[in-house]
C-alpha cells in the first residue's frame, strides 16, 4: 500500500509537468497565430490590400468536419473513461477519418481559391491571399501534428493503456485537437469578417 502512495505521488508531478509543457506550446502557437493575423490587420492598410475577395466555400466545409472531429474526440475520452474501450476505438477512428477529411478539404479549399485567380506568389498574387495561404497551411501543418499525436493515442488505445483512472495521453491529445479547432474556427471567423 505505501508503495503504491508513492508511486502515485510520483506520477502526478510528471502528470502536471507534461500538461504544463502542452500549456506553454499551446501558449507559444496562440502568439505565433495572434502575430500573424495582427500582421494581417497592419498590412490591410496597404492601397494594393484585397478587400473584395470570396474565401473558399471548402473552407467552410472543413471547419464543420474539424468541429465534427472535436466532438468525436471528446466523446472518445468520456467512453474510455467509463471503460467502453471498443466503443472508444471506434470514435477515435472516426476522429481520425475528420482530420485526414479536414485536411483534404483545406487542399480543395486552396484549388478554389487558385480557381478564383488567388495565387500564393507571382505576379497575379496579392498580399491579401498570401497571408491567408500561409496561415492555413501552418495550421494544417499543426493539425498533421495533431493526427500523428492521435495515432498515437489510437495505438496505445488499442493496446490498452488507458481506462478509467489512466488517461493522461488520451486527456493531452484531445487538449490539443480542440486547441487546434478552435484555433481554426477563429481564423475561419477573423478571414470572413476582417476585410
Amino acid at each position: 500500500m505505501k508503495n503504491d502512495t508513492v508511486k502515485t505521488q510520483k506520477e502526478n508531478p510528471q502528470a502536471r509537468a507534461q500538461k504544463m509543457m502542452l500549456w506553454f506550446g499551446i501558449a507559444s502557437l496562440l502568439m505565433t497565430f495572434a502575430g500573424w493575423t495582427s500582421a494581417y490587420i497592419v498590412s490591410s492598410t496597404r492601397e494594393d490590400w484585397l478587400r473584395d475577395f470570396q474565401l473558399p466555400g471548402a473552407f467552410w466545409v472543413s471547419t464543420g468536419l474539424l468541429l465534427a472531429s472535436s466532438l468525436t474526440y471528446w466523446l472518445a475520452v468520456r467512453v474510455v473513461r467509463a471503460n467502453n474501450q471498443q466503443s472508444g476505438r471506434l470514435l477515435l477512428g472516426l476522429t481520425l477519418l475528420l482530420g485526414v477529411a479536414f485536411i483534404v478539404s483545406q487542399f480543395m479549399g486552396f484549388s478554389e481559391m487558385v480557381g478564383y485567380g488567388y495565387y500564393f506568389t507571382g505576379p497575379t498574387s496579392s498580399v491579401t491571399l498570401s497571408y491567408i495561404f500561409l496561415i492555413a497551411a501552418v495550421h494544417i501543418l499543426h493539425v498533421v501534428a495533431g493526427i500523428i499525436s492521435l495515432l498515437v493515442v489510437i495505438y496505445k488505445q488499442f493496446r490498452g493503456r488507458y481506462g478509467p483512472g489512466r488517461m493522461l495521453g488520451m486527456e493531452l491529445g484531445v487538449t490539443f485537437w480542440h486547441f487546434l479547432d478552435l484555433l481554426w474556427l477563429y481564423l475561419i471567423l477573423f478571414f470572413y469578417f476582417y476585410r
